[in-house]
């Protein structure tokens, strides 16, 4: 019996859907994070690549657009043990140009830029009532690392009774093996897995009820 065999006996993977109104919510797509001598490599560099046309049909259909950003406090006050883990995370610090998000992705006027010290982009921070007050009961989500920052935020997207969809040529890791298993746990357990132009064709289709 194969892995996806034993899940789909349990009645795992099933899918959730669109609701009424979509965001797109982009995770820590920063050069930092797209610098395989840093935080990046893998297929990162392909996922921003992809979610560029994202962003583009999420805007052109005028629908709610989230960023996030990993940044500490330039004297570090603000680390906790995530960064214990991983130190190197601190230089992530306000105007450290490592921390800015890709110039392919630089937000527009009116979309939310999210700034974060653990991995989930909803802990501790105002994103979950923002969704809120655009209306929103669906969570799409871009960005990276498939393993880490991602997974967090669609298991709190999930937590908060969010609809999840992970685009998942639009997520990446800087290694494929976490990438992959990530992405086969989330799709079992807390996301729909679309490929970006599946998520653009439902949502076209659907339209906005706004």
């Amino acid at each position: 019996m194969s892995d996806l065999d034993v899940y789909k006996s349990q009645n795992f993977g099933n899918r959730i859907g669109f609701g009424r109104r979509a965001a797109l919510v982009i995770v820590d797509f920063t050069v930092g994070f797209n610098d395989p001598a840093l935080f990046g490599g893998g297929n990162i560099d392909a996922a921003v690549k992809r979610s560029v046309a994202l962003l583009a049909f999420f805007r052109a259909r005028r629908l709610p657009v989230a960023h996030t950003r990993v940044v500490y406090a330039d004297d570090g006050a603000d680390a906790g043990t995530f960064a214990m883990k991983a130190p190197r995370l601190l230089m992530l610090t306000e105007h450290h140009p490592a921390a800015q998000i890709v110039p392919e992705l630089v937000p527009a006027s009116g979309e939310l830029v999210v700034r974060k010290t653990q991995a989930s982009g909803f802990f501790g921070t105002g994103l979950a009532p923002w969704l809120t007050r655009q209306g929103v009961d669906t969570v799409v989500i871009a960005g990276c690392t498939t393993s880490g920052c991602v997974r967090a935020t669609v298991v709190d997207s999930t937590s908060l009774n969010f609809r999840t969809v992970v685009a998942r040529d639009c997520v990446g890791d800087r290694a494929q093996g976490p990438h992959e298993a990530n992405l086969f746990d989330m799709g079992q357990k807390y996301a729909d897995l679309l490929e970006r132009d599946e998520i653009v064709a439902t949502l076209a289709n659907a339209g906005d009820p706004r």
